[in-house]
């Protein structure tokens, strides 16, 4: 195992391995399945699950696709409180994903699981309009 990741297994949070992906943007890739198992494990909240998601998705969303819905998907299984999860709407599906919300619930699991959580009223209409 890469030493820095070994490291990176005593971070406390997850806001070490989100600075260590961050500053290593153009060289992690190879360790980004170990670094995302790390954020799993010590990330409690889902801040750093969707900040890392939210980072990666601007910086080169092609690239990066792989490790952006494990992210998001963790960030929803963590983020109980909704405190997080809610910035990754605009973020990763751009500014009218309200316009959007009916063909996005429809395509995207992860944007359905976390547009119902955010907004339960609509959610629920929407679904019930596709039916």
């Amino acid at each position: 195992m890469n030493p820095i990741l070994k490291n990176l297994e005593n971070d406390p949070d997850g806001m070490s391995t989100y600075e260590y992906i961050v500053n290593n943007v153009d060289t992690v890739a190879d360790d980004m399945p170990g670094l995302i198992e790390i954020l799993k494990k010590v990330d409690h909240t889902g801040q750093f699950l969707s900040s890392t998601a939210r980072f990666l998705n601007a910086v080169d969303k092609e690239s990066f696709s792989p490790w952006i819905s494990p992210l998001i998907e963790a960030a929803i299984v963590k983020d109980r409180e909704r405190r997080y999860i809610g910035s990754l709407l605009e973020a990763i599906w751009g500014a009218d994903y309200k316009a959007r919300a009916t063909e996005l619930i429809a395509e995207d699991d992860n944007f359905r699981r976390i547009y119902k959580r955010i907004y339960p009223n609509q959610a629920s209409e929407t679904l019930r309009h596709n039916i």
